[in-house]
């Protein structure tokens, strides 16, 4: 079977054609080469219907191919139908030859054409390969082939038959190319159509199928990371200051350069409008702009508990007075007779109004402020970026302090530029003040951390603003201090060693500091400090009175040797809590309290800076806090062991991290206080 004998025979046909149309002599072999390419037509036509037939079909392209060329060429014919009628008087060699040439060019345009037909069709291969370029048989009744070579000399035939061989064997290696690169590729041609439309259809539904997860609600979202998100996360990844991996500073130092924009003023008084009013005795009463801000700074607080305490009004009616004019001061004396009424609910609405706020006002809102801390809440700390805690300088208002401060109520003065110091380094631009004002004092002092301080009116404190908690000024600080901690691990057995040996002591003095270090050690309770009388009554263990405390011999579920405390520490917040205590702090706590009242202090003859300088010669560094602080790690620590499990989910290790750090928040007696609206919340709820 020879399929590929028409592949170059129609083409040699139409080259002679192009060469003799007018010659309408038709001779045996083109009659038999017509027979062949229908006899052709039909197996490739069989060939679709057989896959097996057909690869067998496409194997012996090669050998059939190279048989029909070299028949055809060796038939050196003398064409009488040449178009051109000067060719009769050429010689049947050139003749030969001229058209040799023409049947060389005329296969590499077979080579060309053969491969664009197949990229075209690649599931018909046998009949597409002739049909495409081959003119059907009935449309070749003209073709003559003169084949009888009688006339050439036998010197120029066998000059011929090389110059054929070697074009043949160029047309054999083409004829190999062809086949190794265009017909293999031809018979899985359609499978790697088929299959690449399957993956484009496959991925267009999984695509699809994202997208719907996507909206869908309990479908995880597909983070996908864009250039400019990247490019952010790399800037924030590039700010962080890996400051621990650097030297520190030990001649004091705090920084070598800092930059900073001061801090940002609270807005300036606005009058109240006309229509709202305020009350004296029954009559209206316009005051002074100095007079009526300290007037609404009451109004505000109307509904809350301050108001309802003598101490708290009192110390408003006196600071309030003094920014009155001499007619103010004479008409207004009693804060009994003042109705603040309509002021009160003119604030109530304007909280109401901002809580109404659209989503677009609120943005704006939001993004204002944010462009105020990007000016303002961040510093250049040697040559770092770094975040700062509280830029803001505290507006004016009323003191409330914590507990029954003996100052709540007292008015907290607005703070003008004259009032405020700034420290910033040497070769930096000093911030502006506003406009009309100057800086009380510039400062720059590398020895200390803070940008501003001011001093305020109410207690005398020097107030600050300082870098925020995640900067590095604070992070050595907790570094430093749970350094301090993990080497007081060292030393604490020693410590307790030693305390309870003095237990034992002759000395009062000893027996009392013993014992409070008993206390700190086992309690977690903070040292405490001695307090002046216009503070809060806040103790610590070295200022325990004798009423805080109670003895008991024996309390059931507690145990034997029982002591009761019930004082306001810290924040004044409530301390209250019953333990069993060693027998032999017992009795010593039943010595101190002998042929005293109750107001006298339990250790009278302890101070805090005395018992810091004792622990200062058992280790460096050591004072009282750092207890707290290592009994707090330890509990976090001791309760992380007993309570994680490695094999845990990250919800059940979340979990067991807050289970213990719930025991250390029983350890240090940390919670919140009762919010001072919290009778009035629950009346107003009963209510509704």
């Amino acid at each position: 079977m020879s399929l590929a004998s028409p592949k170059l025979a129609p083409v040699v046909l139409n080259t002679n054609n192009n060469n003799n149309n007018n010659n309408n002599q038709t001779n045996t072999s083109s009659t038999s080469i017509k027979k062949e390419l229908n006899n052709n037509k039909s197996r490739s036509s069989n060939g679709k219907d057989s896959k097996s037939n057909n690869n067998h079909q496409l194997e012996s392209i090669h050998d059939s191919t190279t048989k029909r060329i070299s028949r055809v060429l060796h038939s050196s014919d003398d064409d009488d139908d040449d178009d051109d009628d000067d060719d009769d008087d050429k010689p049947l060699a050139k003749k030969v030859a001229a058209n040799n040439g023409r049947n060389s060019t005329t296969t590499i345009n077979i080579k060309k054409e053969t491969t664009t037909v197949i990229k075209k069709e690649p599931k018909c291969e046998s009949t597409l390969i002739y049909v495409k370029n081959d003119p059907s048989p009935g449309k070749r009744k003209n073709e003559n082939i003169d084949i009888d070579d009688d006339d050439i000399p036998l010197a120029k035939k066998a000059k011929n038959q090389i110059s054929t061989e070697r074009k043949l064997n160029s047309i054999i290696k083409v004829i190999k190319k062809e086949k190794s690169s265009d017909i293999k590729p031809l018979l899985s041609l359609s499978k790697t159509k088929e299959s690449s439309e399957k993956k484009n259809s496959s991925s267009n539904r999984s695509s699809r199928k994202i997208k719907k997860e996507k909206l869908t609600p309990t479908s995880s979202p597909i983070k996908q990371t864009t250039g400019k998100r990247k490019k952010k996360e790399e800037e924030e990844e590039e700010d962080i200051w890996r400051w621990w991996e650097e030297e520190k500073y030990t001649d004091g130092r705090k920084w070598t350069t800092l930059e900073h924009k001061g801090p940002l003023f609270p807005p300036l008084y606005e009058s109240l409008p006309h229509n709202v009013k305020f009350f004296y005795n029954g009559m209206e009463v316009k005051l002074k702009e100095a007079a009526e801000e300290i007037m609404t700074f009451y109004a505000r607080m109307l509904d809350h508990d301050y108001t309802s305490k003598e101490i708290f009004n009192n110390n408003f009616m006196s600071d309030w007075r003094k920014s009155m004019t001499q007619a103010e001061r004479e008409l207004i004396k009693d804060i009994r007779k003042c109705d603040f009424t309509q002021v009160a609910n003119y604030f109530k609405e304007q909280t109401e109004q901002r809580k109404a706020m659209t989503k677009e006002e609120k943005k704006k809102l939001k993004d204002d402020n944010e462009l105020i801390r990007k000016e303002y809440g961040f510093c250049m700390w040697d040559k770092h970026r770094q975040p700062v805690g509280n830029y803001k300088i505290e507006p004016p208002g009323l003191f409330r302090g914590r507990g029954e401060h003996p100052k709540m109520g007292c008015v907290k003065k607005r703070i003008a530029p004259e009032d405020v110091i700034i420290n910033i380094g040497r070769q930096a631009q000093i911030p502006k003040p506003p406009e009309r004002h100057h800086w009380k004092e510039i400062r720059h002092d590398n020895k200390v951390s803070w940008l501003v301080m001011w001093t305020e009116n109410v207690r005398g404190n020097n107030k600050y603003i300082m870098l925020n908690a995640s900067s590095r000024v604070k992070g050595e600080r907790d570094w430093q201090k749970y350094e301090k901690a993990r080497k007081l691990h060292r030393f604490i057995d020693t410590i307790r060693e030693s305390y309870q040996i003095d237990w034992k002591s002759k000395e009062m003095r000893i027996r009392q500091r013993a014992v409070a270090l008993y206390f700190i050690d086992k309690l977690a309770l903070r040292v405490g400090n001695e307090k002046d009388e216009d503070e809060a009554d806040t103790v610590g263990c070295c200022s325990l009175r004798i009423e805080h405390i109670k003895l008991f011999d024996k309390i059931d579920n507690i145990g034997e040797n029982v002591v009761e405390f019930d004082f306001l520490g810290k924040d004044s917040i409530r301390y209250t809590n019953k333990v069993s205590v060693e027998s032999r702090v017992y009795k010593n706590l039943k010595l101190f309290m002998e042929n005293k009242n109750g107001d006298d202090d339990l250790f009278d003859r302890l101070t805090t800076s005395g018992l810091n300088q004792y622990l200062s010669e058992l280790m460096e560094g050591l004072t009282a806090k750092v207890f707290r602080t290592y009994n707090a790690s330890k509990t976090l620590q001791d309760e992380l062991d007993s309570l994680t499990d490695p094999n845990a989910s990250i919800p059940e290790k979340i979990l067991a991290y807050n289970r213990a750090n719930r025991q250390v928040a029983l350890l240090c007696n940390h919670q919140r206080s009762i919010p001072k609206t919290f009778e009035k919340s629950m009346e107003t709820l009963k209510a509704k």
